[in-house]
């Protein structure tokens, strides 16, 4: 009898439609819709691109639905699942209980620093993990991943989204499993990180 194959692990990748002022709407604040929509839309193209050309693993997209938008920027042939859910939380409970057993890693569209090289890490710390959370410099998250799943009960419940407690907030809520922590990256939410993110001389998205 043939021994089976490891299941490949798959990265989902949380987008929205490219819709002025639809996107990166705190980061518009400060750079205006137009900017903050040139931005993300470049940043997520480069994003989808750069894991998807990894073979190691299943490059998945999952969209948030806009109504009249025009058809997604994104490579045709991957995979799409509908984001699903009240808050961040269960949009991503959502996505990790639809796509089965395996281990999958769920990751930003705006992390202009994101490789496959740092997912590949996150995706061998699930070897000896039961959850790995990708550290982000404001204290939320770019990257959470589960080895098996159905998901613990309580996962996400108390977090408080968009402040600097979210990463601390869905540990605890982890209590009980092993979690491991990948490299530490930085996001760009808003008008001050986007002007780190040019001092560091990464005027365009590389």
């Amino acid at each position: 009898m043939a021994s089976m194959r490891p299941l490949r692990p798959r990265v989902v990748v949380f987008l929205r439609a490219p819709c002025r002022g639809r996107v990166k709407t705190r980061l518009a604040k400060g750079i205006g819709a137009g900017a903050a929509l040139a931005f993300y839309r470049e940043l997520s193209l480069v994003t989808v691109r750069r894991l998807a050309a990894d073979p190691l693993f299943e490059t998945v997209l999952a969209l948030v639905p806009e109504r009249g938008a025009r058809p997604d920027p994104w490579p045709g042939h991957l995979r799409r699942l509908r984001q699903s859910g009240r808050d961040l939380g269960a949009r991503m409970a959502h996505a990790l209980s639809a796509l089965g057993p395996g281990p999958v890693l769920v990751v930003g569209s705006d992390i202009p620093g994101l490789g496959a090289v740092h997912v590949r890490k996150a995706l061998r710390l699930l070897g000896s993990a039961d959850v790995v959370i990708g550290p982000a410099e404001d204290g939320g998250y770019w990257a959470i991943g589960f080895r098996r799943r159905p998901l613990p009960q309580g996962c996400f419940a108390g977090v408080r989204w968009s402040t600097p407690d979210a990463r601390s907030d869905t540990v605890e809520s982890l209590a009980g499993l092993r979690v491991a922590e990948a490299d530490l990256l930085a996001d760009v939410d808003d008008a001050k990180a986007y002007e780190r993110f040019r001092r560091r001389g990464a005027s365009r998205v590389p």
